[in-house]
């Protein structure tokens, strides 16, 4: 296989001429991916704020205009913030659920983080300090025995924008109607050295932190404005990861990549052995984000689910599912972003009334047994399914006001097993 591609000069000094030769069979990853399934979760709204996560930090600031974590530091009072944001990253994660994450037989977290922890740029309203939890969760997975992914959840500019009248993007850290990450070389170029930081820290580490996602959910459906600036901050990122000591000697970090919304044949022989070793794909699949999929009856749900399953099974890279959520409607408050409603309901423009939310979304309490038995056959579909992969992430560890979509609550209320192989529908998709 021939590589060509025009490399910048930051991928060419990493690696120098030796890359061509260097690449080989010594990579030692921290996880035997492609033997052993990927059996993990999400720490959704801890390092990164999320509306729909944390509904009651949005609540509490009785501000409207604040819709994500730019408008939280813009528009709140600076020193008041700052101790919200403390707190939260004191509480919302501790070193308990990590031991609680390993009792429930998983293997992996993944943990999305913004640029901002790292570096704050003129004019930007960020609040910084969230690097000591980083530190914090890296101490505790190894202390339980779980391998973490570090996720650049949020880049300079949004990397995701919005889709179409899709406002949901609040989980780069800035929503916006239109990403401009790709548009300004600056952004790329500061995203670049972040990643090498991140490399950098963890460059020894592989045995904890075994993956490094250099880019979470690029727009890639706005076409090549995106995907032709995004391919080539890929091939910048092998180089930043894979070599993170300036020099021809590798790290055992794999390098995670987000399929940016594109089919998996998109992908076919990006980044592939024998030129690149250590390359894995992301993907997310949710069943919430359209009128047709809140439309769908419980069983196609779950039909829809199983029929991942032969696109999952023939990819040439290493890939996971590392997104996905037992969750059927958007029901969830602010799930679409703050000041949005749901399609299910008939409340967010442009959707079209399927039912009441009520008991669909909120606490398991309200839950019928009924809906708890289909929450329990749609998880196993999906990880019966996502299995014909390398295996999954579940969205999201844990929520304050919607359940459906919790890990936590989840076993707490029976639809999700306390180990991920205890199926009670094991033949669920046929």
């Amino acid at each position: 296989m021939s590589i060509n591609f025009p490399m910048h000069s930051t991928f060419l000094a990493l690696i120098g001429l030796s890359f061509f030769h260097s690449v080989s069979s010594q990579f030692s990853p921290g996880f035997p991916y492609g033997s052993e399934k990927v059996r993990g979760v999400n720490l959704g709204g801890w390092l990164v704020l999320e509306p729909w996560i944390t509904p009651s930090i949005f609540d509490n600031t009785g501000n409207p205009n604040i819709v994500d974590e730019w408008t939280f530091g813009q528009y709140y009072d600076r020193a008041t913030a700052t101790n919200v944001l403390q707190n939260h990253w004191n509480t919302w994660i501790t070193q308990n659920d990590f031991a609680n994450i390993a009792a429930a037989g998983l293997n992996h977290v993944r943990l999305p983080i913004g640029y901002w922890a790292f570096e704050v740029g003129s004019g930007e309203p960020y609040i910084q300090g969230q690097l000591p939890y980083l530190q914090n969760a890296v101490q505790w997975a190894s202390q339980y025995g779980l391998k973490l992914i570090v996720d650049l959840h949020g880049a300079p500019g949004s990397q995701n924008g919005r889709v179409l009248i899709v406002s949901w993007y609040d989980n780069s850290g800035q929503r916006m109607s239109y990403p401009t990450w790709q548009s300004n070389q600056t952004n790329i170029d500061r995203t670049d050295a972040i990643i090498k930081q991140i490399a950098s820290m963890f460059a020894g580490q592989a045995d904890v932190v075994p993956i490094i996602a250099p880019l979470n959910e690029p727009a890639g459906y706005y076409g090549s404005s995106v995907l032709t600036p995004l391919r080539q901050y890929y091939y910048d990122s092998y180089g930043n990861i894979r070599y993170p000591y300036g020099t021809s000697t590798q790290s055992n970090i794999v390098v995670l990549l987000h399929d940016a919304f594109q089919p998996l044949s998109y992908w076919s022989g990006f980044e592939t052995p024998p030129n690149f070793q250590g390359v894995a794909m992301d993907t997310h699949i949710y069943q919430v984000f359209s009128n047709a999929d809140v439309q769908m009856s419980w069983q196609s749900h779950i039909n829809t689910a199983c029929g991942t399953q032969s696109t999952l099974s023939n990819f040439d890279l290493w890939l996971m599912v590392g997104e996905w959520s037992p969750a059927i409607t958007d029901c969830a408050t602010y799930l679409n972003g703050r000041g949005n409603g749901a399609r299910y309901d008939g409340s967010f423009p442009g959707s079209t009334y399927v039912g009441s939310c009520t008991g669909l979304t909120g606490s398991a309490s309200t839950f019928s047994s009924s809906y708890k038995t289909f929450l329990r056959q749609f998880w196993e579909a999906q990880v019966i399914s996502y299995e014909k992969s390398n295996g999954w992430l579940m969205w999201t560890w844990k929520t304050e006001s919607a359940d459906e979509w919790s890990y936590l609550a989840g076993l707490q209320n029976g639809w999700i097993p306390w180990s991920p192989t205890n199926l009670q529908y094991p033949t669920i998709c046929g």
